[in-house]
């Protein structure tokens, strides 16, 4: 491949990638609200001559170019987060802004910048011949990542029954090559009480103040997890508490918590809840621990239940496609660090539950997801594109 010219074609979309991008943070898409993204990302793919894109029963925006055996995947979740505290804003969320250098609004570095160079990587490819009888590329706009990630690709898999051989994922990773990140789970822990007037307390069973006893044993059991020396630490952090009473005035007859979960490399779901059921004010209080479900409908109203269980999953370093993208990376910007992501991604279905490997490039940085004043560079849409391009001929050069 001619690395020169692919990165002289990446800088050549700049300005159209600066205005796709720009289009669609005008479009706020939260979680199973993403129907004008997903129109606007197609109507960007028939422009620039996709061989198929459309929108599934789920409302993944789905392209294809190319005609060959081997599926390579980009995906890039196109929902975003709501935008918290309008007051913690510099500028209009959705309305964004740019100056020579960067891009700043809603969804610019989780994830909107991802399916902007993903789309115009497959452009380059195309345009500049890459394509040949050896692979097919997918790139996925793919929706309620944000309430539940992975759940649209567990409808892509089982449903739709697309497979790619590998996927590269294109979450923001700070200018790094990342091949994995640790799990996560939702789990509720709810425990009893009887109500009883207020004025007598001693006539009912507080179930706030057992969970308040329940909740430093959490706390401590967050110190002992498990820790990875490539993923890092397992870790739990109480999120949310709901408690049930007839009044203020009343003793509360039931409380429960929200626990966000990370399970690193080895722990599994069983395993996570088996430890908060040991803990001896659990037991002592037969509180209840379980996991999550989550069953929302999308934006075309279908609902496809699932756990909230989002498996760990780890690339090994020596793997096809994780060399691909070094080796592209290499070729075009240098050596790339590789590492791990600390937040999760797609990559809990794509290879934690299907076995799909999965590669992590993509624009803009972790720091920036779900903060306020959110901004990506426009540096990071031209770099991306560019390695998208020339990962497949790396990876089907030998095939």
């Amino acid at each position: 491949m001619d690395y020169a010219q692919i990165k002289k074609q990446a800088e050549g979309y700049r300005d159209d990638m600066t205005k796709f991008l720009r289009d669609l943070v005008r479009l706020p898409g939260e979680s199973a609200h993403e129907k004008e993204t997903a129109a606007r990302i197609v109507e960007e793919m028939n422009k620039l001559g996709f061989d198929e894109a459309g929108i599934d029963k789920m409302g993944n925006a789905i392209g294809y170019i190319g005609k060959g055996d081997i599926l390579i995947g980009y995906d890039a979740h196109i929902d975003t987060v709501g935008i918290g505290d309008p007051s913690l804003w510099n500028f209009d969320p959705f309305e964004g802004y740019e100056n020579e250098t960067e891009i700043g609004g809603r969804g610019t570095s989780d994830q909107l910048g991802g399916i902007v160079s993903a789309v115009y990587g497959a452009k380059i490819m195309k345009d500049l011949g890459l394509f040949n009888d050896k692979y097919r590329v997918i790139v996925t706009g793919t929706v309620q990542e944000e309430d539940c990630d992975g759940l649209c690709w567990e409808y892509i898999v089982k449903e739709e029954g697309i497979k790619p051989e590998f996927v590269v994922i294109t979450e923001p990773t700070d200018g790094k090559i990342t091949r994995g990140q640790r799990g996560r789970m939702e789990i509720r822990v709810e425990v009893k009480g009887v109500s009883c007037h207020g004025s007598a307390p001693e006539r009912g069973d507080n179930a706030i103040y057992k969970m308040g006893e329940i909740l430093g044993e959490v706390k401590e059991l967050n110190n002992r997890l498990k820790d990875d020396e490539f993923l890092g630490k397992g870790t739990l952090a109480v999120s949310e508490i709901f408690f049930t009473s007839p009044s203020r005035c009343a003793v509360a007859d039931s409380c429960a918590i929200s626990i966000d979960r990370r399970l690193t490399d080895g722990e599994t779901y069983i395993s996570a809840l088996e430890e908060l059921r040991e803990l001896p004010t659990v037991k002592k209080y037969g509180a209840e621990v379980s996991m999550y479900k989550y069953a929302k409908p999308s934006y075309t109203g279908l609902v496809y239940p699932i756990d909230c269980f989002f498996p760990t999953w780890v690339l090994p370093e020596d793997g096809a496609s994780c060399q691909a993208a070094v080796e592209a990376h290499q070729n075009l910007f240098g050596e790339p660090v590789v590492d791990c992501w600390t937040f999760s991604t797609n990559g809990v279905s794509i290879m934690g539950r299907n076995n799909i490997p999965c590669v992590g490039f993509g624009p803009g940085k972790e720091n920036q997801a779900h903060s306020p004043n959110e901004i990506t560079w426009k540096d990071d849409l031209v770099k991306c594109a560019a390695v998208y391009a020339a990962i497949p001929t790396i990876y089907t050069r030998d095939k």
